[in-house]
């Protein structure tokens, strides 16, 4: 069988899609995640689709490297660095967890103590001042080991620049440490910026145990059932990687279960002639956020996982709040209702799970009010949900404490968390100059669709776009993922004279080096795209531009069109007489794997447009009889006016009164006020 299988494993549900190419046929599954043994439910779920054996390949879009460090429980990490910046990872840029007032500390992932200095010295123009003492790495090392460090991050100064020093002391270093986890900054990140690249490398580093770990371990089930496909893994930047370069670089996977959802949802909305649009992941620990502009999806040269935390590798722009189906609501001391962050996840759950959790969720509040069905969850694990202990947990939490009814609490905790839905969305677009009025929401995850109408309504969105199956998406966007390797090279040269021939030299071998790492994916491809772009400034600026090129053989006169172009764009103005310097290359090898036709998800010949059952659900303080219905069952065409709740195996979705569904020919529903 040649099927590819697109495995999300989320915080609650371990979310798969199965494709098979040959046919054209596709298969969904979705089983509870196992927290601290993700791989029992991935093994489940694979096992609910077919014979592991027969699969073709597995892309795997997974939450493990964002949760370490998110919760810091990545390992215990060394640093040796160059004599005099042992702390570069402690200062940062001189910023704060708060901007005012004398209080906010932050810890940094590897502590004082495990961070050594060994003597050796690389000048900016890299000329090597002091050779580095190779013996004073070994006994940095055996201390470090002495110390309990896991894994080891190698962080010399201006290495970017000639990294004949750290490549010396790496060699010594790997000789004695007792694994694989040794990062080197000028292998990870060779660029300009001393913290940058320092944190970039310590985060890998700090990851690499747990991601190899893990990985092992899914390897190791794999082969217990006779896999011998291909395996890969989803990197943040919306290409994927083998299995072997997510263990030498683990800070490309920092966001790869989000950046799965946004692939798809892009090729969604393309397909349903919506291109600009935001996407809204609705599991059940978090929301994240993201923003599609004329099709294409947002990448930042870099990202803060958390305070402090700063990888700068190409990413999907994402914005994450803690505002999940899982996120426990809670009256704090000075009486104002939160939701989130803290989360409840799979285990033991939201208290209608009868799990043992006793603090409400938003998935009790939605259940409360009547807006999911307590006879069928969602995932199939649990064959019903407990909606008077949701109602009771609501009531001593939240409703006494504010001297409210069950009902009203539970409203009062859909607006807050709907609130904190709205700020997120609004971060991505009218505080970046977007008007919010020319965008769609593509809301997806398991909860997603529950929460559109009221995001429409507070943040003025056009319309809401509903995927065919919202709660596999980030499963379909790992069958979707392109293969993807991005290489990056501070260069540092002035524009006025340029070595032009040099430089396009430079590009050309870069290309082939990339282009080899995505040819050995093994994965069937309709061909190989290289994207080159340099970061450049003016003379005197500390931040660059990126300024893609149409190939790379280049001229001086061509790197001026196109940085005149990309800086004029950026500022509307140009600054002539100033001199241009070129900071870094970027060149990224793309290879594209065969389409996905859309059409597949479209509904099927055979339709039911006559509601399942009737049912109470509460609207701004009032019960209203809504219509339920099968909403894989309703063809293209058909429009739904709310209120009404169309209910599928992976989510429910909500149309509230005042809003209209329609079923568009992909199979998608349109939400739009009538």
């Amino acid at each position: 069988m040649s099927a590819i299988i697109g495995v999300d494993v989320g915080g609650t549900f371990t979310d798969l899609f199965l494709f098979d190419p040959t046919t054209g046929a596709f298969r969904t599954a979705k089983v509870p995640s196992q927290r601290g043994d993700e791989a029992v439910g991935f093994l489940q779920g694979l096992s609910a689709l077919g014979d592991v054996a027969g699969f073709g390949a597995i892309v795997h879009g997974t939450t493990v490297g964002t949760n370490a460090l998110l919760e810091r429980k990545g390992c215990r990490l060394g640093v040796i660095t160059t004599q005099g910046f042992r702390d570069v990872l402690e200062m940062r840029r001189r910023d704060r967890p708060r901007a005012w007032g004398l209080w906010g500390s932050f810890t940094p992932i590897a502590e004082r103590a495990l961070r050594v200095e060994v003597p050796e010295r690389t000048l900016a123009d890299g000329t090597i001042q002091t050779p580095v003492d190779l013996d004073a790495v070994r006994a940095a090392a055996s201390a470090l080991l002495a110390e309990g460090a896991q894994a080891v991050a190698l962080v010399f100064i201006n290495s970017y620049a000639n990294p004949a020093n750290e490549r010396a002391a790496a060699a010594a270093l790997r000789a004695l440490w007792p694994n694989a986890h040794v990062s080197v900054s000028s292998e990870i990140l060779p660029e300009i910026r001393e913290f940058e690249r320092a944190s970039t490398t310590a985060l890998n580093a700090y990851l690499q145990p747990k991601v190899a770990d893990y990985l092992e371990r899914l390897e190791g089930a794999l082969a217990s059932r006779r896999f011998t496909g291909r395996f890969h893994i989803v990197q943040s930047n919306g290409g994927i990687m083998s299995t072997a370069r997510a263990r030498a670089t683990p800070a490309r996977t920092a966001l790869s279960g989000p950046a799965a959802g946004v692939i798809a949802a892009a090729a969604i909305a393309r397909a349903a002639g919506f291109p600009n649009v935001i996407t809204g992941d609705l599991g059940g620990t978090s929301f994240d956020v993201s923003l599609v502009v004329e099709g294409e999806m947002a990448l930042a040269a870099q990202t803060t996982v958390d305070f402090g935390l700063v990888i700068r590798s190409p990413m999907i722009e994402i914005t994450t709040i803690g505002a999940g189906g899982g996120s426990i609501a809670r009256v704090d001391a000075g009486g104002l209702l939160q939701v989130g962050p803290e989360s409840a996840g799979s285990r033991p759950g939201p208290v209608c799970y009868g799990q043992g959790n006793t603090r409400p969720t938003l998935t009790d509040a939605n259940l409360v009010l009547g807006r999911i069905n307590a006879a069928r969850p969602i995932g199939g694990a649990l064959a019903r949900l407990d909606s008077a202990a949701a109602e009771a947990a609501i009531l001593e939490h939240v409703g006494r404490p504010l001297g409210l009814d069950a009902a009203s609490a539970a409203e009062a905790i859909i607006r807050v968390a709907n609130a904190r839905m709205a700020g997120a969305i609004r971060l991505v677009s009218i505080e970046r100059g977007h008007d919010p009025g020319e965008f769609a929401l593509l809301p997806f995850g398991g909860g997603g669709a529950l929460h559109v109408g009221a995001l429409l309504r507070e943040v003025g969105l056009r319309a809401a776009l509903v995927p065919r199956f919202p709660g596999i998406t980030s499963a379909l966007g790992c069958v979707l993922a392109d293969v993807r390797h991005d290489a990056t090279r501070t260069l540092n040269l002035d524009l006025a004279g340029l070595n032009a021939a040099a430089l396009s030299r430079h590009l050309v071998e870069t290309a082939a080096a990339t282009r080899a790492v995505v040819e050995d994916a093994g994965l069937p491809l309709t061909g190989i795209e290289s994207v080159f772009e340099l970061d450049m400034h003016y003379l005197g600026q500390t931040h660059t531009v990126a300024v893609p090129l149409p190939g790379a053989e280049v001229t001086e006169e061509i790197i001026r069109t196109a940085f005149d172009a990309a800086y004029s764009r950026a500022f509307s103005r140009l600054l002539p007489g100033i001199g241009v310097r070129i900071l870094s290359s970027r060149v990224t090898a793309i290879g594209r794997r065969p389409a996905f036709d859309m059409a597949a998800l479209a509904p099927p010949a055979t339709s039911r447009t006559t509601p399942l059952e009737a049912r109470q659900v509460r609207f701004d303080g009032a019960w209203w009889t809504t219509p339920v219905f099968a909403r894989l069952e309703l063809p293209a065409g058909h429009v739904v006016q709310g209120p009404a709740l169309l209910e599928q195996p992976d989510t429910t979705i909500l149309v509230e009164p005042g809003l209209a569904a329609r079923t568009d020919t992909l199979g998608n529903l349109i939400l739009e006020r009538t």
